[in-house]
């Protein structure tokens, strides 16, 4: 996974800073996998804009993809490795010995023709699925389900990842991205790896176009606005603003808005840093 820099011919080509692409092995999506992808442009079934800066963008197709892993005892080649509009991730076309296609998250270091398993007396191996009562301490997991059968939720986007610590009763202790150090069922899966195209946060997209091909409209700044329209809005010549807040006067640096009643907060056994 490597990122590819651009000569300075335009404005726009000067700090450009995006994938090569060099891990992607086809450009074709398995037909079989493939749904339609409707796009709303940030508006309700009332026609009414509730999300902004949205609208516009290429048309996508979505890609099925197995988060559940549920096909065990069976093995699997990695066919492809691709491209997927709708995440951050790679994918990988996985073809089973049974017949059967399915595609997973594609996890760093993961190559073509390479055998993944899922189960119970799976081996710690990049790309298999495990129970958390199984993988060994201090391994580094993704793709982690937080009820069983559920399918992953956790550790999904390009490059993040999560470490098992230790055990405890029915639970196993894991650290997540944000540094929360949680307990999850022991009965739940996760997949071993990191996931791929680990240098997305690097990327620079150079121009403003390129952007509205993602599906973002421009986003005009708080500060920019009057006050009727921005609590961060009006004030002789370039006033800053004050504290930083959103439209709706939320805080948005430092202000917890997590419940304090929430159900799950028991699991929680470290929070995450500030």
């Amino acid at each position: 996974m490597a990122l590819k820099k651009y000569k300075p011919t335009t404005p726009g080509q000067r700090f450009k800073l995006i994938s090569a692409f060099d891990d992607i092995t086809t450009d074709r999506p398995e037909k079989s996998l493939v749904a339609g992808k409707k796009t709303t442009g940030g508006r309700n079934n009332e026609g009414r804009m509730t999300i902004r800066n949205v609208g516009g963008g290429h048309k996508k197709k979505y890609r099925i993809i197995d988060f559940k892993r549920d096909k065990e005892g069976v093995p699997g080649k990695v066919k492809t490795i691709e491209y997927d509009p709708n995440r951050t991730a790679r994918i990988a076309l996985i073809y089973y010995a049974d017949g059967e296609k399915r595609y997973i998250v594609a996890p760093h270091g993961l190559k073509v023709g390479q055998e993944i398993k899922a189960g119970k007396g799976v081996s710690p191996e990049v790309g298999n699925a495990m129970y958390l009562n199984d993988i060994p301490f201090g391994t580094i997991i993704h793709n982690i389900e937080l009820r069983p059968g559920q399918g992953a939720k956790m550790a999904r986007s390009a490059g993040s990842y999560a470490q098992l610590m230790t055990r405890d009763g029915k639970f196993a202790i894991v650290k997540l991205p944000s540094g929360e150090t949680r307990m999850i069922l022991k009965t739940c899966k996760a997949t071993i790896g990191m996931v791929s195209n680990v240098d997305h946060g690097l990327e620079k997209s150079g121009k403003a176009g390129r952007n509205r091909w993602l599906g973002r409209r421009p986003r005009v700044r708080g500060v920019a606005m009057n006050p009727v329209d921005h609590p961060m809005g009006g004030g002789e010549g370039r006033a800053s603003g004050g504290h930083p807040r959103s439209r709706k006067g939320l805080p948005a640096k430092g202000y917890r808005t997590r419940s304090k009643k929430k159900a799950s907060n028991k699991y929680i056994v470290e929070r995450r840093k500030k």
